[in-house]
């Protein structure tokens, strides 16, 4: 019989049965009806429960997103699985994860192209009553790109720059470096989200009421996800490179995470330049 733990005669790596699947699936399920119920305010059997059980979906999302990195930087790290072969696929991986969020994107920028670029189409009758034919929709105030827009745009467009400084940093194997540019990154990616979660507060426009206020919190909100879960992934680099764990040579967690960071910040260069100022054009500031 086969020794399932013996090295194998190629360069692929054959994982072993996992929990995390499952684990990540029953925990997005959770999260998933748990928001619909806290959102809308249903009860279970008399009680509302929506809160606790997103609650635990979402614990059990986080659990597996930590089980589940665990799992690959030890295969990485300590258990040699991760060859050329192996390192050339993961890649492959990435850039297909990332043309899909790009695509998640096109579809929140179709939807305000939809409504911005044709606001009185005859063949949507509603529209001329909603928006007047004109965009902005009257009535809505909407903000002014040159003040924190504007602000949180060089703030991530200089994170683009710090994350490349301590990519060459490692690839120097300067340690120093490194960890200097992930935390000046990270600190950048945190201040982004404060401001941004300052200007929704702030807002002169809601969520509901309109489209305008409906496409423009998707588009930007979930950016504001992105960069969120960017940074997390910022943090965890961090935390590696305390340990020493990347190598010029081999630092797939890191690269991933400076790929990840700068699709980001393309995003956001498109946010701005067509929501924000393209999308204000003409209309009131705040």
């Amino acid at each position: 019989m086969a020794n399932g733990h013996a090295k194998p005669d190629h360069d692929y790596h054959i994982v072993e049965p996992s929990p995390w699947p499952l684990i990540g699936a029953v925990g997005a399920l959770f999260t998933a009806i748990g928001a619909i119920l806290w959102m809308k305010g249903l009860p279970i059997a008399g009680i509302k429960i929506g809160s606790a059980v997103f609650g635990v979906g979402l614990f059990g999302i986080l659990f597996t997103m930590y089980g589940w990195w665990a799992d690959v930087v030890n295969e990485a790290e300590y258990q040699g699985h991760h060859t050329p072969v192996v390192r050339l696929h993961h890649r492959y991986g990435m850039i297909l994860f990332i043309v899909s969020e790009v695509m998640f994107f096109v579809a929140w920028f179709w939807a305000y192209f939809n409504s911005s670029i044709f606001p009185a189409d005859p063949a949507q009758v509603m529209r001329l009553g909603l928006f007047q034919g004109v965009w902005p929709p009257q009535g809505i105030e909407v903000l002014n790109p040159w003040h924190l827009p504007l602000l949180n745009t060089v703030i991530l467009l200089t994170s683009g720059a710090t994350v490349t400084w301590a990519h060459h940093g490692l690839l120097r194997n300067d340690r120093g470096v490194l960890k200097k540019g992930l935390l000046l990154t990270i600190a950048l990616g945190l201040l982004f989200t404060s401001i941004q979660a300052y200007e929704f507060a702030h807002a002169p426009f809601a969520f509901k009421g309109s489209i305008y206020g409906s496409t423009f919190f998707m588009a930007t909100g979930f950016h504001g996800l992105h960069v969120i879960i960017g940074t997390i992934f910022l943090i965890v680099c961090l935390l590696r490179a305390q340990r020493g764990q990347f190598k010029p040579e081999q630092h797939l967690g890191f690269e991933f995470a400076a790929w990840y960071w700068h699709f980001v910040d393309v995003v956001w260069l498109f946010l701005f330049s067509c929501i924000y100022v393209w999308g204000t054009w003409g209309g009131t500031f705040e």
